[in-house]
């Protein structure tokens, strides 16, 4: 498929690197990017069907870089190779326009094989996570109907934060890395329009936001 024009994003070189390497026999590697803000800037003009990124990058997050990709270039594919395997995150990424979903521990047999499917208009979820993202994408959905609904992983954060932890220490509690803690955070602020953490804190406690 070597007329699928693909660019990578990650903010570690030598992944990078080792991606390339992987795809160039198959697929044009057109672009290599270290963060989301030069991904946004610069993959229009290279024209991309394909695009495999991170979910945690600097300076903008992949699934924010992803969403501006969908709007900028309406029908490229987006595939995320990310260490999160939080399935609230995959079905977020599917919510906001993803094509494919992998994990980094996955091989790379899988994600060539990812991309040939899904540079021919199929999706692909690694098997890692199919259960979870499944179900997670359909309470996701169903949550939808509350304007004010925060999924259970949203309140177990928001608790955490109202009783003054700091996202390290509520990402040591819950078993997750401090970036999804972040990602649940500004989530949260983003869905609830809101633009700082007092004022979530805030918002939280004068509302019954935490009731199950």
């Amino acid at each position: 498929m070597l007329g699928t024009r693909v660019i990578l994003a990650d903010d570690h070189t030598l992944m990078l690197d080792a991606l390339r390497k992987l795809l160039e026999p198959e697929f044009e590697v057109v672009g290599m990017f270290g963060d989301g803000c030069s991904l946004v800037e610069d993959a229009p003009a290279l024209k991309p069907n394909v695009v495999v990124l991170d979910v945690g990058m600097p300076k903008m997050n992949g699934l924010n870089a992803g969403r501006r990709l969908k709007k900028t270039i309406p029908g490229v594919k987006l595939i995320y190779l990310t260490m999160n395997q939080d399935p609230e995150i995959a079905a977020e990424a599917f919510r906001l326009g993803a094509n494919g979903y992998l994990l980094k521990s996955s091989s790379g047999t899988e994600l060539v094989e990812a991309l040939r499917k899904v540079a021919r208009g199929y999706s692909y979820i690694t098997p890692l996570l199919t259960e979870d993202v499944v179900g997670s994408v359909a309470t996701h959905f169903k949550n939808l109907k509350s304007a004010n609904h925060l999924t259970r992983r949203q309140k177990e954060v928001l608790q955490l934060l109202i009783e003054g932890r700091s996202m390290k220490e509520a990402a040591f509690i819950l078993k997750l890395s401090p970036r999804t803690v972040a990602f649940h955070k500004y989530a949260m602020m983003e869905h609830l329009r809101i633009k700082s953490s007092a004022e979530l804190v805030q918002y939280a406690l004068n509302s019954p936001l935490l009731a199950a």
